[in-house]
């Protein structure tokens, strides 16, 4: 079975820092750590009301080390001249609202598919690895496919909401949909509300490359530190995969 990547979303040190309005604590710096500790890439999330990441973070964190940046991102004009002007490695659409404290749910990429079309096409065209932040379900995976685009994360969330025969339910619908996504030739992403507890069961599915994680990493920073929780959130990653560590 093939390492599972962790991909560290660092959207909420920038949280922080700007509830202050300062310069502290530094995003820049949360990637180092990430770098130095086995991670193995970048998530930042440029929202439409710069909640956190800030356009200016995105060069300095695409030149503080080198692992690869993920820029989660609206579909919108803004966000697209922005993604083209930096081009990150890869750019993950995800569907957001003003109003939402974090991203509630998958992207209709079914439904907005007239919409989204030409934003992946020039993203594509630009050498910039696109991904869908969707829910593990087939009309949206054949909406990724008829789009070109090579990778597709589901959303975890309600799976880390739910408890016992809804919760295993809903493992087995994350299940079904990676192994319909490696199928048809597009890669397999998970990630939002993961934790050392729940971690196991979805780093076990075997066709998913890479879970994407931050705000729990970075909560749990503030009591065992940033490189610890990252280590242990990897050290989990792997013994669901079987590996040695």
């Amino acid at each position: 079975m093939d390492k599972l990547r962790l991909g560290v979303n660092i959207d909420h040190v920038a949280t922080i820092r700007n509830a202050r309005g300062g310069e502290h604590p530094d995003p820049v710096r949360a990637a180092m750590i990430v770098a130095q500790c086995g991670g193995d890439g970048i998530t930042a999330h440029l929202r439409e009301d710069r909640r956190h990441i800030r356009d200016a973070d995105i060069k300095r964190i695409m030149d503080s080390t080198n692992l690869p940046l993920n820029l989660e991102m609206a579909a919108t004009e803004e966000m697209l001249k922005i993604a083209l002007f930096h081009k990150p490695h890869a750019a993950c659409i995800v569907p957001e609202k003003r109003e939402e404290r974090t991203t509630e749910g998958g992207l209709d990429a079914a439904g907005g598919h007239n919409h989204l079309r030409p934003i992946i096409g020039k993203l594509l065209d630009a050498g910039i690895r696109v991904s869908l932040f969707i829910e593990p379900e087939a009309r949206q995976i054949e909406a990724a496919m008829h789009m070109n685009v090579p990778v597709v994360e589901f959303h975890t969330g309600k799976y880390c909401e739910l408890e016992g025969e809804a919760r295993a339910q809903e493992l087995r619908r994350i299940a079904e949909a990676a192994a319909l996504a490696r199928k048809n030739g597009i890669e397999p992403h998970a990630g939002h509300g993961l934790t050392f507890d729940n971690v196991g069961p979805i780093a076990a599915i075997p066709q998913l490359a890479e879970l994407n994680i931050g705000h729990y990493l970075v909560g749990e920073a503030i009591f065992i530190g940033f490189e610890n929780a990252i280590l242990e959130m990897r050290a989990r990653m792997d013994a669901a995969r079987g590996d040695i560590i």
